[in-house]
């Protein structure tokens, strides 16, 4: 993954050399050309899906902390 800072001088677009954040390979999805990552709103982190022989599967659950709070009473 690298990175770069983008700025602009009047209509000029200024790119600074790219930067390594990190080197890993990561998964991409099936017929697809582009990886499946994100990054946080602020930035900060990514998420990405790493290849892995020994891991099984992946399940994201949508809504937990609703479904947390149906299941710990709260006080």
């Amino acid at each position: 993954m690298m990175a770069v800072n983008v700025s602009t001088t009047g209509s000029s677009l200024i790119l600074t050399s790219p930067q390594l954040l990190f080197e890993q390979r990561y998964a991409f999805g099936t017929a697809q050309t582009v990886a499946n990552f994100d990054v946080t709103n602020d930035g900060q982190r990514f998420l990405m899906v790493k290849n892995d022989s020994a891991s099984g599967r992946l399940n994201v659950v949508l809504n937990w902390f609703e479904e947390l709070k149906q299941r710990v009473p709260s006080k």
